[in-house]
């Protein structure tokens, strides 16, 4: 099954006042839709974008990772297992939030910010906070989330190239940018797929894009959704 959601679609949220605009991929706070609650151990796929200053104060987590892929601009990181860190275009951001842990994001610079942030379900609740950062992924470098059964590829594609889409049971696909075609569907900017049981999928890219490919275990039984 090829699930596609256009941007369009994404639920508007945030506080445009003081400037935070935040588009939802799935029910979140007071936008609650019962048939959109997850997909496998995915909770949340929120595009964020904080003006210079803006920023959310410190807030919890709880049985969550939290995964975030900056586009544009730096994010100012700092949290209450003691991290702190400035996470740039092409880094990956992952606060395991464990049992409880709190954190504060803001844009600390004079640029426009943008990131994605994914909030996963663990296979097992509880345990320690951690945190961690890769700097300048690679291009198709896996990043593996253990905790959530989950693997995340990160694919740059030029014009007129393929990405394989995994065979997994599961996988969430999202376009940071470009103009792409997947089994005959048109993706931009935003878009996102959900793709159940599918095989020798591919991704055709008609402009240079970029893309977070999630692969989900087939055997993965997340945890209860965190607040």
């Amino acid at each position: 099954m090829i699930d596609v959601r256009p941007g369009a679609d994404r639920y508007e949220g945030g506080d445009p006042a003081t400037g935070i605009t935040t588009r939802h991929a799935f029910s979140f706070g007071s936008f609650y839709d019962p048939d959109n609650l997850r997909f496998g151990p995915v909770l949340a796929c929120n595009e964020e974008t904080l003006a210079p200053g803006a920023g959310f104060d410190e807030h919890p987590h709880s049985h969550t990772e939290i995964v975030t892929w900056v586009i544009e601009g730096e994010l100012t990181h700092q949290d209450s297992t003691g991290e702190k860190s400035v996470v740039r275009a092409g880094d990956v951001q992952r606060l395991s939030a464990g049992s409880g842990a709190r954190h504060v994001e803001r844009n600390d610079g004079t640029g426009r910010l943008r990131f994605v942030q994914m909030w996963l379900a663990p296979l097992a609740a509880g345990g320690e906070p951690s945190y961690g950062v890769v700097r300048e992924i690679a291009d198709a470098a896996p990043y593996e989330v253990p905790a959530a059964g989950a693997v995340l590829h990160v694919r740059r594609p030029g014009a007129g190239e393929r990405v394989a889409v995994p065979a997994a049971d599961r996988v969430y696909l999202h376009v940071v940018r470009g103009d792409l075609r997947l089994d005959g569907a048109e993706l931009g900017p935003g878009d996102a797929v959900r793709i159940t049981a599918e095989r020798d999928l591919e991704v055709v890219a008609g402009s240079p894009g970029e893309l977070l490919i999630w692969e989900f275990a087939a055997e993965a039984a997340p945890a209860a959704p965190a607040p």
